[in-house]
């Protein structure tokens, strides 16, 4: 008589599409747990057999519900408006940071979901002010202090979501148990959102300057040690584990601050390029990006420009906020992996990346020359608020 076979678990992934979402169900999946990726967007990669993609968006409640029918675990990664010009609008970053994620706190307790696994962000916390091995026990940034609404809606989702832990669930299954991961700055081979971007201003020869204090430190997370953490993080929800991360927020890193620009150096320096020698002050390059944000709301319904740097990109890069990994140790079992750019500059090398001949033409010469034009505007405006402000 054969043995009587357990069905499998089933987890779903909002936000699947996407460069992490997607490396962390292909991990789960290689665990022996069924895996739904549920996006707006198919991911660019093709999805291994077996994994099940649901096309579907975090704003409607019915598709979220639909999907999470026989779903035991949610890791609700979905998000808008972490950089660039996303995070110039409001109105999508709202939609989908907070009501998503009510939209998905809703559908768990209605379905009878379990677990849910927040990814949130540093920026819960840090908000421009220097942090140094912070904790856990930071309070959250006041809501108004935030310089980006990204930040502020990510604040807001975590709240909503920690607050939801131990609410009860439809049809007497038990208590929703939930946690927030937050992580800092992803990299990894094939990321798109941050990397691409930096890779870009190189090859354009935009990235000419550094800024802020060479000793200010910073912190990055590999893809691979944030699929670890999310994985430990919703085991830890597990009654096997005490439901010891119930309620719980946690710090996720690779555990080892650095200078921002320094972290990329292997990647300009890998592909060819020089690193640039010349530092601006930290406060200039600010109000350079508030002049931007400024420009950007004034002609952004007609030309949706990316913009070289925003505010909070500038507070993120260059002023000092790095965090303990103890909590995730000690409750988790997190133990990041060292990784380094190794793999991204391969990565962008084979896809072509690296310096080529040029041509100038005098597009060229007018567009370098109106960026050095809008710099020099830039310090001369700025400079006399510098000096009031020293004074």
């Amino acid at each position: 008589m054969e043995p009587e076979r357990t069905a499998k678990e089933t987890v779903l992934i909002t936000g699947g599409g996407g460069y992490f979402g997607f490396r962390l169900g292909c991990a789960i999946y290689q665990k022996g747990v069924d895996v739904i990726l549920f996006d707006v967007v198919k991911p660019l990669l093709t999805i291994p057999e077996g994994i099940k993609f649901m096309q579907g968006d975090v704003c409607c409640l019915s598709e979220v519900e639909e999907a999470l029918r026989d779903v035991i675990c949610v890791f609700h990664i979905a998000s808008y408006g972490m950089s660039g010009r996303e995070q110039l609008n409001r109105k999508l970053i709202e939609d989908v940071n907070v009501k998503g994620t009510e939209n998905v706190i809703q559908a768990c307790k209605s379905t009878g979901v379990s677990s849910l696994v927040y990814t949130s962000t540093y920026n819960v916390i840090f908000g421009g002010q220097i942090i140094e091995n912070g904790d856990e026990s930071l309070p959250y940034l006041p809501l108004h202090l935030h310089p980006d609404h990204y930040s502020r809606t990510k604040s807001l989702a975590e709240m909503k979501v920690l607050e939801a832990n131990g609410a009860e669930l439809g049809n007497g299954k038990g208590v929703l148990r939930t946690c927030a991961l937050r992580p800092a700055g992803i990299y990894g081979p094939g990321e798109q959102r941050h990397l691409p971007r930096i890779v870009s201003y190189i090859e354009r020869g935009l990235f000419k300057f550094v800024y802020g204090d060479p000793l200010s430190l910073v912190e990055f997370v590999h893809v691979d040690n944030l699929v670890q953490a999310h994985i430990l993080a919703s085991e830890a929800l597990k009654a096997n584990k005490k439901h010891i991360a119930a309620g719980q927020a946690y710090f996720i890193s690779d555990g080892r601050p650095v200078n921002n620009f320094e972290f990329f150096r292997p990647l300009v320096e890998g592909l060819g390029y020089k690193f640039p020698t010349c530092r601006l002050p930290l406060s200039l390059v600010y109000f350079f990006a508030f002049l931007t944000e400024v420009v950007h709301f004034l002609v952004g319904h007609i030309y949706n420009f990316q913009p070289l740097l925003t505010r909070t990109e500038v507070y993120k890069t260059g002023v000092t906020h790095y965090f303990s990994m103890e909590k995730a140790r000690k409750e988790l079992g997190y133990e990041p992996q060292q990784y380094t750019l190794n793999e991204v500059v391969e990565w962008f090398r084979s896809r072509g990346c690296g310096p080529k001949p040029r041509k100038y033409t005098i597009m060229h010469l007018v567009r370098g020359g109106g960026l050095l034009l809008l710099l020099i505007a830039v310090m001369v405006s700025w400079f006399p608020s510098a000096v009031t402000f020293s004074l």
